[in-house]
């Protein structure tokens, strides 16, 4: 069985005005665009409260990055009491969103993802060896980029945010 390490866990929240359909379709093309993972929604749930919903979804994205190396990101958005309102922008009214956002975000690396070390212990042994002292940097690496990846998503997501609620 392949090896699984959490190296990312993070969050940020946002409250005021946004575009739902506008924060969701930028999330999923930037995970999309810059981090070539393999995206698919594994749950997306309305509750309706009054003239307000709460919104709950799963994304799972995962990218082969070599024939060792996998990463697997899972993204949870949580909307609360998102509703409806007008706003003026430019001198417009325009029609968007109000409400609370969180945004969670775990990054896995999965190492061995073939399997191809795990026939018996002397393989498990040897895996430990190989990732210790062979491929050291190589492990450092897919690390680092995991993490940083995992990071510069929710800073965009934030920033998004930020800008969009700030007409």
């Amino acid at each position: 069985m392949a090896e699984k390490d959490t190296l990312f866990s993070s969050k940020v929240k946002y409250g005021g005005i946004f575009n739902f359909a506008g924060f969701y379709g930028f999330c999923y093309e930037w995970l999309n665009d810059e981090t070539g993972l393999n995206l698919s929604e594994e749950a997306y749930s309305e509750k309706l409260k009054g003239d307000s919903k709460d919104i709950d979804i799963s994304w799972n994205g995962t990218r082969k990055v070599t024939d060792y190396f996998k990463f697997q990101i899972q993204v949870k958005f949580r909307i609360l009491g998102m509703k409806q309102v007008e706003v003026q922008q430019n001198g417009a009214k325009i029609k968007t969103n109000d409400g609370s956002v969180e945004v969670k975000v775990k990054g896995t690396l999965i190492k061995d993802h073939a399997g191809r070390f795990e026939g018996n212990g002397f393989e498990k042994t040897l895996r430990g060896f190989y990732e210790k002292w062979i491929i050291k940097s190589r492990v450092d690496e897919m690390e680092d980029k995991l993490i940083g990846d995992c990071d510069e998503f929710l800073q965009q997501a934030k920033a998004w945010l930020d800008l969009e609620g700030k007409h």
